[in-house]
């Protein structure tokens, strides 16, 4: 199928658009922007900069990707925001462009969906089938991992670390890392349970749940030293990859600085 580009758009002549890609009335797309097949704009969407979208990506009225990251540190360098496949991003979500502290690039993988407002600022990397609720704001350098979903108007600071399968409740202030498999939620977010829900949605074996819960109980509730944790879940045959992975998350994360893996550039130096 050929491009329906409309009139009204402002497409750059060495802007790079595939086949089958619908860009509607007074869009805007820079010169160094690639959009891959089937990608919708409706209208009004800015893409500027160095930005790179997948295939059968939704762009709805207001979304801004690409621009300059809001650090003012920043010199103008060439860097970049890449998307992935499959993505929704409803009204007026903001994708910045990466600084020079990492790699260069701010990064969404696929499946995604981003409600109306969102915020994924620079150096944020993301993975595949997230979900941001309306006016969820992630500081600059935030990872998250696959199948998280975050609650209307929580923010979260920069260089936090948000572990898979987790789940992050409306309006929380998120400080420190969030353990996979998890629901936080307060200010500031505090683990409260495991992500039941989540994960047999994604078909995790009722036994792994189980081990999970004993194992959140142990470090959570009754917060006893990790070796006790190894040494009773591995008597009750219960130390299962999902339990190893949650535990060598919380070594990384009391080992970082303010409850961060990843502490900031300045903090490292």
């Amino acid at each position: 199928m050929t491009q329906n580009i409309s009139k009204l758009a402002q497409v750059d002549s060495a802007a790079s658009i595939a086949n089958d890609v619908t860009i509607g009335p007074f869009c805007v797309v820079g010169p160094h922007v690639k959009i891959g097949e089937g990608t919708v704009l409706d209208n009004r969407v800015t893409l500027t900069g160095h930005v790179t979208i997948g295939r059968n990506n939704h762009l709805f009225p207001g979304v801004v990707i690409g621009a300059e990251p809001q650090d003012i540190s920043y010199q103008g360098s060439p860097t970049q925001v890449v998307i992935g496949d499959n993505n929704t991003f409803r009204e007026y979500t903001t994708v910045n462009r990466a600084t020079e502290k990492e790699d260069g690039i701010t990064s969404i993988g696929n499946n995604c969906y981003f409600m109306a407002c969102s915020h994924v600022a620079h150096d944020c990397r993301l993975g595949d089938y997230i979900i941001m609720a309306n006016n969820v704001l992630l500081g600059g350098h935030v990872h998250i991992s696959d199948h998280v979903n975050i609650s209307g108007a929580v923010a979260v600071h920069h260089f936090v670390t948000i572990g898979a399968y987790s789940f992050i409740g409306g309006m929380s202030r998120v400080l420190k890392d969030v353990p996979p498999y998890t629901i936080v939620d307060g200010n500031s977010a505090k683990a409260r349970a495991v992500n039941v829900i989540a994960l047999k949605r994604n078909n995790f074996h009722a036994e792994e749940i189980r081990a999970l819960n004993a194992a959140f109980k142990l470090i959570f509730r009754k917060r006893v030293d990790k070796q006790i944790v190894l040494d009773t879940l591995n008597g009750q045959d219960q130390l299962v990859p999902s339990v190893n992975h949650i535990l060598n998350f919380i070594d990384k994360m009391n080992d970082g600085r303010n409850g961060r893996s990843r502490p900031g550039r300045r903090d490292a130096a």
